[in-house]
């Protein structure tokens, strides 16, 4: 079964961190790029991060120097460091794949307070 497993969200005040997990299986290459997209309430899914196959990174301008994306091929996992959060970091967070079949994990809530 091809499956993204999203994990890591919670609630957490501004200024703090989190760390996002998305853990891949089934016909879900490790070398296949993957990335974070998020949705906040009354919005539309938007991109956060992305990884290559290469480990090569980009960001959306609103995360970039706070939020870091890392790979683990060994575990087929990929991670979402986030840092100094902000209450419009609010939204649940989900991991796809990039490259090959797309594929959408089921979310994870992050919630910042002010």
């Amino acid at each position: 079964q091809v499956q993204l497993v999203e994990s890591g969200g919670g609630l957490v005040q501004a200024g703090g961190s989190l760390r996002l997990s998305c853990a891949a299986s089934g016909s879900i290459l490790s070398i296949n790029a993957k990335g974070w997209y998020r949705q906040a309430p009354g919005k539309q899914r938007e991109f956060v991060a992305k990884i290559s196959s290469g480990g090569s990174t980009n960001y959306a301008d609103s995360v970039k120097g706070r939020f870091t994306i890392s790979r683990d091929n060994a575990k087929n996992t990929v991670y979402l460091q986030m840092n100094s959060l902000k209450p419009e970091d609010t939204a649940v967070y989900y991991c796809r794949t990039m490259s090959g079949n797309l594929y959408w994990g089921q979310g994870t809530q992050v919630t910042v307070s002010s």
